[in-house]
């Protein structure tokens, strides 16, 4: 696949290498194959052509009920607050899809930075459940923007309230990876 050149191909293949990875962890791969790389190919053809969609926030916050009540970024369950995942200082929305849970040292870590910097920051790819509702809230406000369609050299990509460049397009394998910060149960995994 030719690098994205648009900021829905960036995000849309983003999307797609996470449903790849999430395949992989699910079926307990130890690498990539056949399967999770069709899994990926036909998901990026279908979100560009508009023959696919991304699941819908909702199925996140039906996530925030049944997941275990901790911090998602470091998985504690003590002096919990509630964080913007896109920060509010940024232009994050102050809505529920945008706020998930976090522990009191972790958000004052956070702080504004976005999430994607602050995570790799502290040298940590992010679970898939999280990544999965971020690129969701990215993809929203590109096309609340207008900006799905913009080039990636586009200077009004830096007034987006997300980094953009930070998207990750290659994903760790799948030993690296985490569905969520604290273990789930082999039932929740199909989540």
């Amino acid at each position: 696949m030719p690098p994205p050149s648009t900021v829905a191909e960036s995000l849309y293949w983003s999307y797609a290498n996470l449903a790849m990875a999430h395949a992989a962890l699910v079926q307990r791969a130890n690498a990539y194959g056949r399967v999770q790389f069709m899994i990926r190919a036909r998901l990026y053809k279908g979100l560009c052509t508009g023959t696919m969609n991304m699941g819908a926030l909702a199925d996140d916050e039906r996530l925030k009920l049944v997941l275990p009540q901790a911090c998602c970024y470091c998985g504690s369950r003590e002096k919990l607050s509630v964080d913007h995942l896109i920060a509010k200082h940024r232009g994050g929305l102050d809505e529920g899809d945008n706020m998930v849970w976090s522990c009191r040292s972790c958000n004052s870590s956070k702080g504004a930075k976005d999430v994607l910097e602050w995570l790799r920051g502290r040298d940590q790819f992010p679970p898939l459940l999280l990544l999965r509702r971020y690129l969701k809230l990215a993809v929203r406000c590109c096309q609340e923007r207008g900006m799905m369609g913009a080039p990636l050299h586009d200077g009004a990509i830096a007034e987006l309230p997300f980094a953009l460049a930070l998207v990750p397009h290659q994903f760790p394998v799948p030993a690296e990876l985490s569905l969520w910060v604290v273990p789930l149960d082999h039932g929740e995994a199909a989540l």
